[in-house]
């Protein structure tokens, strides 16, 4: 059985770029209810609003759509010459992407966490599925954190091109070899277990 880094790294960014469009979609719905509260709505007495929490869920969202966008695609194409094709930049962008979704998940989990009174309302179901699928991006987040870590960690690759696909040299050894291989040859990451 082949362990094949590079291909999971970009099928767990697509699964946080699939679990952030749908938070997007589900705040975005949010908005539009507690922008246009129909008249007689008991919520905030039936005047228009909205939550910080939800904005800030919206916002990291979009970072994390464009992030997981950016990094699939610079881990597909090989990309080594921009400002952050290390593991390094990586591990930065990580860190503020899952500072925000953390932020973001923990207050909405403190102020909606608890909704099960309230279940037969389509705004608290939406509630209580975008506290849902935050925590699912901020779990999807913390994985790749852990991924990235490792390969660090195993290959001393701190400061080499996040798309993994290289040989390392001896240990001590400043320079490492990279690869030039047909799109059919398999990845050097490939482990066989």
């Amino acid at each position: 059985m082949a362990f094949d880094l590079p291909t999971l790294r970009i099928a767990s960014y697509a699964i946080l770029a699939l679990f952030s469009f749908i938070t997007f979609c589900l705040t975005i719905a949010r908005l539009a209810y507690t922008n246009h509260l129909p008249r007689g709505d008991p919520l905030n007495a039936g005047k228009d609003f909205y939550d910080p929490d939800i904005v800030e869920l919206l916002i990291t969202t979009m970072m994390s759509i464009a992030w997981a966008g950016f990094l699939i695609h610079t881990i597909h194409k090989r990309v080594e010459d921009n400002l952050v094709s290390t593991f390094r930049g990586e591990l930065v962008g990580l860190f503020i992407v899952w500072m925000f979704w953390l932020v973001g998940t923990a207050i909405a989990t403190t102020e909606w966490g608890n909704l099960g009174f309230c279940q037969e309302f389509q705004a608290c179901r939406i509630l209580s599925a975008i506290v849902a699928f935050s925590w699912l991006a901020w779990v999807m987040v913390t994985f790749n954190f852990g991924v990235s870590i490792t390969f660090i960690l195993a290959n001393g690759a701190f400061l080499e091109p996040l798309h993994g696909q290289w040989v390392p040299g001896p240990r001590g050894d400043i320079e490492t070899q990279f690869t030039e291989r047909s799109p059919r040859s398999r990845p050097v990451s490939t482990v066989s277990v």
